[in-house]
């Protein structure tokens, strides 16, 4: 059995990817399958170590980016396109994999075109309350399309469609309960905030956070994951503003924070501060009460409906960029955190959003389908 993945090249489109990979494994442990090969086809590995981890082997593809505004760009990136066809057709016809399934994003077109025009079954998943064009498309071919918000099921065939919601890694899936105060060096009895903009961090997050530091460390403790490029300033700003505070060791700031690291901060957490990508997944995952702040829709398409689909089951409340202040970020956090009946709510309709068992549901319908197929 053969299994190609195929996905955008970010973490959003990645590492539910990998999720479902091990739920693979996992199902193929149970049911005492042969070992299935899989792969991964995108622009770029995005992280290796992962692939390698989880015995995916990685098929380098190309594909142009389509922008939704002028841009010179967009005239190269349809040779691109064409080119990432042409390679992808060549890499399928030699693997020819049982069944493929496609993330969405402009980096799995030229896969999924190839499996049509092939004539492969095509399983997809989409991530967003609107659907991209990507994922659209496929739409009208996939066997199955899996979503993470309900909202999104109107976009698709109702017959192939099925709410999983977000497959989440098994390494971050559990916050953890013991321990978390000792590794990350933080105070028992003072309540803390996870903040995090994503991996490649959020400076106007960063921003607001720094502004109100002064006031946030005297009645809480902040793990903040700044992103690898904004560390140093972010860290360097914090040191200037905690000058002349009695509290400068609770705020914690991290590049990056590792799977270990991520759960540790879970459990600590009283509340996370977050964008509106796959991350609102792991939070609802964990259970926890969470700010949201979506990119604002002229940056992202995707983020501001992300937001207020997940606020609506009463998980989060949303901060739009243009409205985020200090003394707006400030006042939220202390709402959730002061009143255990707001929060306790929170956390509730954070762990109905949740389905813990995604990938698991995601892999079956991939694994009947590669089986049929094998067949």
């Amino acid at each position: 059995m053969k299994i190609l993945f195929t996905g955008g090249v970010t973490g959003g489109h990645f590492y539910p990817i990998i999720a479902v990979a091990e739920a693979i494994d996992e199902l193929t442990r149970e049911k005492k399958f042969i070992e299935p090969k899989l792969y991964f086809a995108s622009p770029t590995p995005y992280d290796r170590e992962a692939l390698i981890a989880n015995n995916i082997t990685f098929i380098p593809t190309a594909a142009g980016k389509t922008r939704r505004y002028f841009s010179i760009l967009n005239f190269i990136d349809v040779f691109k396109t064409a080119w990432g066809v042409l390679r992808a057709m060549v890499r399928i016809f030699y693997i020819y994999p049982d069944v493929v399934f496609g993330k969405g994003g402009y980096g799995s077109f030229p896969t999924l075109l190839a499996a049509r025009i092939f004539g492969i079954p095509v399983v997809i998943h989409e991530s967003d309350a609107v659907p991209g064009r990507v994922s659209r498309w496929a739409g009208k071919f996939a066997k199955k399309i899996a979503v993470s918000y309900p909202d999104s099921a109107q976009f698709f065939p109702k017959e192939k469609v099925a709410h999983t919601g977000n497959p989440v890694r098994k390494s971050i899936l559990l916050p953890a309960r013991e321990g978390m105060y000792e590794f990350l060096k933080l105070e028992h009895d003072v309540p803390v905030i996870y903040i995090t903009g994503g991996s490649q961090g959020a400076q106007v997050i960063n921003d607001s956070i720094l502004a109100a530091l002064p006031q946030l460390v005297e009645k809480y403790q902040i793990i903040h994951q700044t992103g690898e490029a904004n560390f140093v300033e972010v860290s360097g700003r914090a040191k200037v503003a905690l000058g002349s505070s009695l509290h400068p060791d609770r705020y914690k700031p991290y590049a990056y924070l590792n799977d270990l690291a991520l759960r540790m901060s879970a459990g600590a957490a009283k509340v996370v501060i977050s964008r509106a990508g796959s991350t609102i997944f792991e939070i609802a995952a964990w259970g926890l009460p969470s700010i949201i702040i979506p990119i604002p829709e002229s940056i992202s398409h995707d983020q501001m409906t992300n937001a207020f689909a997940y606020a609506r089951s009463g998980a989060a409340v949303v901060i739009e960029q243009n409205n985020l202040t200090p003394g707006v970020l400030i006042s939220e956090i202390e709402r959730i955190i002061t009143k255990p009946e707001i929060s306790r709510a929170m956390s509730e309709a954070a762990r109905g959003f949740a389905r813990v068992d995604s990938a698991k549901l995601i892999a079956n319908a991939v694994m009947d389908i590669a089986l049929s197929h094998e067949s």
